[in-house]
C-alpha cells in the first residue's frame, strides 16, 4: 500500500470520527431545546432517509467526478449541516443535511479503492476501511461524552469571551456541535490530497429520469449476476441485523446484565472491537477468489446472537459480543470487496455502491419495523395483563418486557443464520469471474 491509499484511510477515519461524534451532540442539542423523547429515534431516521432517496444521484455524481472531489463535496455539505444546527435550524432538518452528505460520500469512499487498487489488494484494503471505520465508530462515542461533560475550562473560556463581547452565549451542545464541524474542515482538507484516478463508467445523459432508469437497471443488473446477487444479500442482511442488534443490547444489558443506561451503551462498543478483529483476520486469510467461502461463519453469528438469551455475567456477555463482532467482519469484508469488484466490472464502482447503500438501508429500517412491532405488541401485551392483573401471577421469568426480549432475540438469530444456510447451500459453487 502507498502514501495514496493512507491519505484515503485518513479522510476517512476523520469523517467517520465527526459523524459518530456529531450524532451524540445533535440528540443533546434536541434535549437542550427540549425535543419530545421521540425526536431521538427520528433523528436517526432523517438521516437514514437520504440514503434511500439520493440512491440514485448519489452513485451518479460519485462517478462522474475525481473520488477525492466528491469526498471533498461531501464533507463540505455535512459541514454546512453543522452550521445549519448552530445557525438555530430544526436539528432534525439539519441532520437530514448532514445524512445527505454522508450518502453522497459512501459511494466515493468505497468506490475509489476499486479505481485505485488491482482486485488482489481489495480485501486487504476494505479490512483497512472498516478496521479504522470501527475505531473511528468507538472514540467517536467516546468524544461525543467528553464533548458533552459540563464545566470544561475550554468551554467556559469560550462562553466568557462571546458574554463579554455581548454576543449570545453558546451552550454545551452547540460548542460541541462546533468542534465537530472542525473536524470535518479537516476531513475535507484531506481530502484535497487524494490522488486523481481515471473515472469509469459515466452517464451519457444527465437528466433526472435516465439517472433513475439507469439506477433501475444497475439495481436489476447486480440482482441477477450470482455473485453480485450474494454480496449484496449478505452486506444487506449484515446492516439490517447489526442496527436492530445494537438496540437488543441495551435491553439485554438490563435485563440480564443490570446494567445502567451507561454502562449498556458502552457494552455496545464491545462487538466493534470483533468486527475490527474479524476484519483483520479477513485480511490475513480470505482471498477475493474465494470468499464465498466464509458465508457458514455468517450462520454461526446467529447462533451467537441466540446464546445472548442463556448469558447474564458480564464477562461472559463481552466475550460472547466480541465472538459475534469477530464472526461479523470476518464474513462481511470478503462480501464488501466482491461486491464492489463485480460491481466495477458490471456498472461503475460508484453505481454499485449506491445500489447497495439503497438496500442495506431499506434493510435497516425494515428490521427495526419490525423489531418496533415486537416492542408494541409487548406494550399491548402488558397493558391488557396489568388489567387483567395477570403479572403477579406469571412471576419475574414471563414479565412482557422480557417477552418482548426473547422473542426479538429468537427471531434475529434464527433470522440471520437461515438465511445464510440458504445462501451458502445455493451459491456455494459459483465460480468467481476476474
Amino acid at each position: 500500500m502507498n502514501r495514496g491509499f493512507y491519505t484515503i484511510l485518513l479522510a476517512q477515519f476523520l469523517s467517520a470520527l465527526a459523524d459518530n461524534a456529531l450524532l451524540f451532540a445533535a440528540i443533546a442539542l434536541l434535549q437542550e431545546r427540549a425535543a419530545p423523547p421521540e425526536y431521538i429515534p427520528v433523528l436517526q431516521q432523517f438521516f437514514v432517509v437520504s440514503y434511500i432517496v439520493l440512491a440514485p444521484f448519489v452513485g451518479a455524481f460519485s462517478d462522474a467526478l475525481p473520488k477525492g472531489r466528491v469526498m471533498f463535496i461531501s464533507n463540505i455539505i455535512k459541514l454546512a449541516g453543522c452550521l445549519a444546527m448552530l445557525g438555530g435550524v430544526n436539528p432534525l432538518l439539519a441532520y437530514a443535511l448532514v445524512g445527505l452528505g454522508a450518502a453522497a460520500y459512501s459511494p466515493a469512499k468505497y468506490g475509489i479503492l476499486t479505481e485505485y487498487l488491482p482486485p488482489s489488494q481489495l480485501v486487504v484494503a476494505n479490512s483497512w476501511m472498516e478496521g479504522l471505520t470501527v475505531i473511528a465508530i468507538i472514540l467517536g462515542a467516546l468524544l461525543g461524552g467528553f464533548m458533552l461533560k459540563p464545566g470544561m475550562a475550554l468551554y467556559l473560556w469560550i462562553q466568557q469571551r462571546f458574554s463579554l463581547a455581548g454576543l449570545p452565549v453558546p451552550n454545551i451542545p452547540e460548542l460541541s456541535i462546533a468542534f465537530v464541524l472542525l473536524i470535518y474542515l479537516a476531513a475535507a482538507w484531506v481530502n484535497l490530497y487524494i490522488p486523481r484516478v481515471k473515472r469509469d463508467h459515466t452517464l451519457a445523459r444527465k437528466n433526472p429520469w435516465f439517472i433513475m432508469v439507469d439506477f433501475a437497471r444497475s439495481f436489476v443488473l447486480l440482482w441477477r449476476d450470482p455473485l453480485g446477487k450474494v454480496s449484496l444479500a449478505v452486506t444487506t442482511l449484515f446492516w439490517g441485523v447489526g442496527s436492530t442488534l445494537r438496540l437488543i443490547v441495551l435491553v439485554w444489558a438490563t435485563l440480564q446484565l443490570n446494567f445502567d443506561l451507561e454502562h449498556s451503551t458502552e457494552l455496545t462498543a464491545v462487538s466493534a472491537i470483533g468486527i475490527a478483529l474479524g476484519s483483520i483476520a479477513a485480511a490475513k486469510w480470505v482471498r477475493l477468489e474465494s470468499s464465498l467461502k466464509v458465508l457458514p461463519v455468517g450462520i454461526g453469528m446467529g447462533g451467537a446472537i441466540l446464546g445472548m438469551l442463556f448469558v447474564r455475567e458480564w464477562h461472559l456477555a463481552i466475550g460472547l459480543l466480541i465472538l459475534a463482532g469477530a464472526m461479523a467482519g470476518f464474513f462481511v469484508v470478503p462480501m464488501n470487496a466482491l461486491l464492489q469488484h463485480r460491481g466495477h466490472q458490471l456498472m461503475g464502482a460508484g453505481h454499485s455502491i449506491a445500489v447497495q447503500n439503497f438496500n442495506e438501508n431499506i434493510s435497516i429500517l425494515g428490521l427495526l419495523g419490525v423489531y418496533a412491532l415486537v416492542i408494541h405488541g409487548d406494550h399491548v401485551l402488558r397493558s391488557t395483563m396489568n388489567k387483567l392483573g395477570l403479572p403477579h401471577m406469571l412471576g419475574h421469568a414471563l414479565v412482557p418486557s422480557e417477552a418482548s426480549f426473547y422473542v426479538s432475540v429468537i427471531l434475529l438469530g434464527c433470522f440471520i443464520s437461515s438465511i445464510m444456510w440458504l445462501l451458502y447451500r445455493r451459491y456455494r459453487h459459483v465460480e468467481y469471474e476476474d
